[in-house]
């Protein structure tokens, strides 16, 4: 309790590490609040394609460990376990993990988003395994392959349109009889040759052997049954950010994502970078860059 340092960061995937490796290279010898699970998404993720630097593509947890030991190697310090609670409220900030408290000037907030599940038996077992919820990340192992969609809004539609690029065939899945995505976008989607809509429709249940190979289906007027074979699944149904702890700290808006100004919160010493504050992108790289910014300002901050 009695030690004040100069920065803390609670998280540890590209936001929180990139945060890391930069306070530490300015000699803030940053203390790092990890959480049980560290490292972020992409320690769930198997090869990464686009990320810079790797022409070969890397393992998601190979990416994030060297975050880890390269944000080591400059002097920081983590904590794998989880932040509990945090005090902002003084020039001082408190942060909790378990029954320890740790202070410092300034505190960098860097927890992320989860994306939106199903809750369906196998969804969990083939995450990672033809179960994914980012076109933009997984799109190209489905070449000339069939995928299925979930969602009816803007980023449904967007993930489809992208999908279409690459797969032979996208279906998908809306759980109603309209879209709530723009009339532009659902139009481009509507008329695509390789996609079709299956309305009024959920999924009950992925199903493989070692990978995804087809879906249980369920029509919502008739409960009606069906199954699907694709080779993919990719959830667009939403993203939850992990702002829960923050509730009264720090403004959040309507959706739970961080107010902010760059990377400055509505409380003076704390900042925040990555999916807390990231709606559109939610790419490693983006948020990489988010907490490089976050870091910077910090410097000038403590200065």
């Amino acid at each position: 309790m009695g030690t004040i340092r100069d920065v803390i960061i609670i998280g540890s995937g590209p936001a929180g590490l990139t945060a890391a490796i930069y306070t530490a290279r300015a000699r803030f010898e940053p203390l790092v609040i990890a959480g049980f699970t560290f490292g972020g998404q992409l320690m769930n993720t198997t090869l990464v394609e686009n990320f810079p630097g790797f022409a070969e593509g890397i393992q998601g947890p190979e990416l994030m460990q060297g975050m880890i030991d390269q944000a080591k190697n400059q002097g920081a310090e983590f904590i794998n376990k989880n932040a509990t609670q945090v005090d902002f409220s003084g020039e001082v900030k408190k942060v909790w993990v378990g029954d320890d408290v740790y202070q410092a000037r300034a505190v960098i907030v860097a927890v992320g988003s989860e994306p939106r599940r199903l809750g369906i038996p196998g969804e969990d077992e083939f995450y990672g395994k033809g179960v994914s919820t980012c076109a933009t990340c997984d799109g190209a192992f489905y070449r000339d392959k069939v995928v299925a969609v979930i969602g009816g809004g803007d980023s449904a539609m967007e993930e489809a349109s992208f999908l279409a690029k690459f797969a032979s065939k996208v279906h998908v899945i809306h759980r109603r009889d309209a879209f709530r995505a723009s009339k532009a976008m659902q139009e481009r989607v509507l008329a695509h040759e390789k996609i079709d809509v299956l309305w009024n429709t959920t999924v009950t249940e992925v199903v493989g052997d070692t990978k995804v190979e087809k879906l249980l289906l369920q029509n919502t007027q008739d409960e009606s049954t069906s199954e699907l074979v694709v080779d993919g699944m990719f959830l667009s149904i939403g993203h939850i950010p992990n702002s829960e702890m923050f509730s009264g700290q720090l403004e959040l808006d309507d959706d739970g994502y961080v107010v902010h100004t760059g990377s400055k919160t509505s409380v003076d010493g704390v900042f925040v970078a990555g999916e807390l504050i990231d709606k559109v992108y939610r790419q490693a790289v983006v948020t990489a860059g988010m907490g490089c910014k976050a870091a910077m300002d910090v410097e000038k901050w403590l200065a």
